[in-house]
């Protein structure tokens, strides 16, 4: 059985007291047993970035971006095997994992050109003889806390930018699929990174608390649900962090009549039932305006019944497990509850065949496949909270205003999309829905890593989003130098308030 560990300083720690299972979501069973850290790993851990980054600091920028060349290529060589890892601990298809792996490497591969976005300005003779600049520093150790539903790509949103940029970082993952961060870790290693700026603490809530809590931490990402999200940004700034807090969503579609709807039923299933529906990008409700509903269900049924369901190691399947059986259970009552407020069981993915099992509800391992409930009433709570799977909820609507009033009267505004081709309907659509990203015609709209990753309302926590320009500044704060360098001839004592002359 596997012994997943900690990576501290360079090199694995075991360590903790406690351990949990880590399950392989296809079977059931368990695959191995991660070290969960107490404060005291955690403290070792922030320790070695301590002594590591001051050296690190003072790396050149150049010397910088060679290392994180170095780990691109390796983590580019070993996609194979990290996408593995992924599937084997968290269900995803090994072609949605491989998926996973290329867009985090974007967000490397934005931090390659760190020396580029670590320039600051200059002012010559803001006064007679004074000059004027700004300069960008790190901050010193940071930490990330990450979700379970994308063990390598959400890691990689945070720690490049924060590495490039001069600090040294802390993982905490997901204790459900943890193997991943230590690939990483030993590639990190292999690219020459020096002990001690890239460390990994397994762990729960214990880790996360000292996290928070401890004095040398500087700073903390994280991504998870919207009720952590607010206990981690309120506890962390409570310490004096600075804190990006991603939380959760309820992404909606929203389709106006003129839109080609077999490009709609595509999406609609591709952003729906993708990595079993635990994306925070997911779209979970579509939101047709009528007439169109009627059509748009009968394709979304055709495709869906084409799918394949199954392991994610087996090449022939499309979508996999849920990643534990609380949380497929949890899923899983949403469509009874569905039917109790009113809607229409059109797809049961209770019923959904497995490869090489029987329908889903019988097979051994975390199964629910593609579930549609049509006629879900506004309001109801199948609409409006998040249920992170593969249930997708079709709220008919008579208008494009009414549409547009369900998504902003939401509690989430961290992704939606509109499919229509009416440039004017679009471009009045992306300036009065309230919410941080916007597809015109894309299902899954995940900003490039040059942009920045992030939502509204209460799918954020904090005022910066995550890569991108964003990110850079959170990971570093500024310094504006006024100089002035005198000619030998100049000198004389003046008492005076000094002014812009």
């Amino acid at each position: 059985m596997k012994n997943i560990t900690h990576w501290i300083g360079g090199a694995a720690v075991e360590g903790g007291g406690r351990t949990a299972d880590v399950f392989d979501p296809a079977t059931g069973t368990v695959a191995g047993r991660v070290h969960l850290a107490a404060a005291e790993q955690v403290d070792e851990a922030v320790a070695a970035a301590a002594a590591a980054w001051p050296a690190w600091r003072d790396t050149s920028l150049v010397r910088r971006a060679r290392v994180l060349f170095r780990f691109r290529e390796l983590v580019d060589a070993h996609a194979g095997e990290l996408a593995a890892l992924i599937s084997a601990e968290h269900g995803k298809v090994h072609s949605d994992a491989l998926g996973e792996v290329a867009r985090g490497l974007e967000v490397v591969e934005f931090a390659c050109g760190i020396p580029h976005l670590l320039k600051g300005g200059f002012s010559e003779g803001v006064s007679t003889r004074v000059d004027s600049y700004s300069i960008r520093q790190p901050l010193g150790v940071v930490a990330g806390i990450t979700p379970f539903n994308f063990p390598a790509m959400v890691p990689m949103w945070m720690f490049p930018i924060a590495i490039a940029c001069g600090n040294a970082f802390v993982l905490k993952p997901s204790e459900r699929d943890p193997s991943a961060s230590l690939l990483m870790a030993r590639l990190w290693k292999e690219a020459g990174l020096p002990d001690g700026v890239f460390n990994v603490v397994q762990g729960d809530k214990a880790a996360v608390d000292r996290l928070l809590e401890h004095p040398d931490v500087r700073a903390v990402s994280f991504v998870g649900s919207t009720p952590i999200a607010r206990y981690v940004y309120e506890a962390g700034t409570a310490h004096g962090k600075r804190v990006q807090a991603l939380g959760g969503a309820k992404n909606h579609m929203l389709v106006l009549p003129d839109a080609d709807l077999d490009l709609v039923a595509d999406a609609a299933v591709s952003a729906g039932f993708g990595s079993a529906g635990e994306r925070c990008m997911a779209i979970s409700v579509v939101l047709a305006v009528d007439p169109v509903g009627d059509e748009l269900v009968d394709k979304i049924v055709s495709r869906v019944a084409e799918l394949t369901v199954g392991p994610g190691d087996d090449p022939a399947s499309q979508m996999g497990p849920l990643v534990t059986q609380v949380h497929r259970d949890k899923v899983a009552s949403y469509l009874d509850l569905g039917v109790a407020e009113g809607a229409k069981l059109v797809i049961d993915g209770r019923r959904t065949p497995i490869l090489g099992g029987g329908a889903a509800a019988d097979t051994p391992g975390f199964w629910l496949g593609p579930t549609l409930l049509d006629h879900v009433p506004a309001g109801s709570r199948v609409h409006t909270e998040e249920i992170f799977g593969p249930v997708l909820a079709i709220v008919r609507v008579s208008s494009y205003e009414e549409g547009l009033k369900l998504i902003n009267d939401g509690e989430y505004g961290n992704g939606t999309a509109i499919f229509t081709n009416d440039g004017g309907a679009a471009r009045r659509f992306q300036n009065e829905v309230e919410v941080g990203m916007i597809g015109i015609n894309v299902p899954i709209p995940v900003p490039m890593a040059f942009y920045s990753f992030g939502g509204w309302k209460a799918s954020l926590f904090g005022d910066t989003h995550v890569h991108g320009t964003e990110g850079v500044h959170f990971y570093t704060r500024g310094k504006v130098v006024t100089s002035r360098w005198l000619d030998p001839s100049h000198g004389g004592v003046n008492l005076g308030f000094p002014t812009n002359a």
